[in-house]
C-alpha cells in the first residue's frame, strides 16, 4: 500500500480505532469464543462459528489499519498553500444553478464522510476542485450530470 495522506484528526481517529480493536474488541471476541466453546461440540456450533468469523474480521481490520497507518503521511496545514484547493483544504462553494452555498473539506478516501462534509480528493467533485483558486468557476462532471461551482473561499483548519 502506498502513501496515504491524513489530517491530524484523521490519523488520530484511525489510531483510536486500532487501539480499540486490539484491546477491547479482541478480548470481547475471545470471551465470546470461549463461551461458545463451553456449549459443547464446536463442529455444529453456530455461536462458535459466528464468533470465529467476527474474530477473523477484527484481525483483518487490524491488519488494514496497521498497513494504512504505516504508510500514512500527516498533512501539516502550515506547509500547504491556502491559495488553491489542495487536500486538507475547506472550500466554500456556490452552486451556479441553485445559488446555494456549501462547504466541503477535501480529504483522503480514508477520512471521507459525506455527513461531515468531508469528501475524498478521489471523488468526482473532489478531484475536479483540486488546484483551482478563489473566484474560479469549475464545471464538474458527476454521475448525475454536470454541476458548476464558483469557489468563494479556501481555508485551512
Amino acid at each position: 500500500m502506498g502513501e496515504i495522506y491524513l489530517t491530524k484528526k484523521g490519523y488520530q481517529k484511525l489510531m483510536e480505532e486500532l487501539e480499540y480493536l486490539k484491546t477491547i474488541k479482541r478480548k470481547e471476541l475471545s470471551k465470546a469464543i470461549g463461551a461458545a466453546r463451553a456449549h459443547g461440540d464446536i463442529s455444529e456450533n453456530a455461536e462458535y462459528d459466528a464468533a470465529k468469523d467476527a474474530q477473523g474480521l477484527n484481525e483483518k481490520r487490524i491488519a488494514e489499519l496497521e498497513n494504512k497507518l504505516a504508510g500514512a503521511r500527516i498533512l501539516e496545514d502550515h506547509d500547504i498553500s491556502s491559495d488553491e484547493v489542495l487536500i486538507g483544504a475547506t472550500v466554500k462553494l456556490k452552486d451556479m444553478d441553485t445559488e446555494e452555498e456549501l462547504e466541503y473539506m477535501l480529504v483522503s478516501g480514508e477520512e471521507a464522510d459525506y455527513n461531515q462534509n468531508k469528501i475524498s480528493v478521489d471523488s468526482p467533485v473532489g478531484s475536479g476542485l483540486l488546484n483551482h483558486r478563489v473566484g474560479d468557476i469549475v464545471e464538474l462532471k458527476i454521475p448525475s450530470g454536470t454541476i458548476k461551482y464558483k469557489i468563494l473561499a479556501i481555508r485551512r483548519e
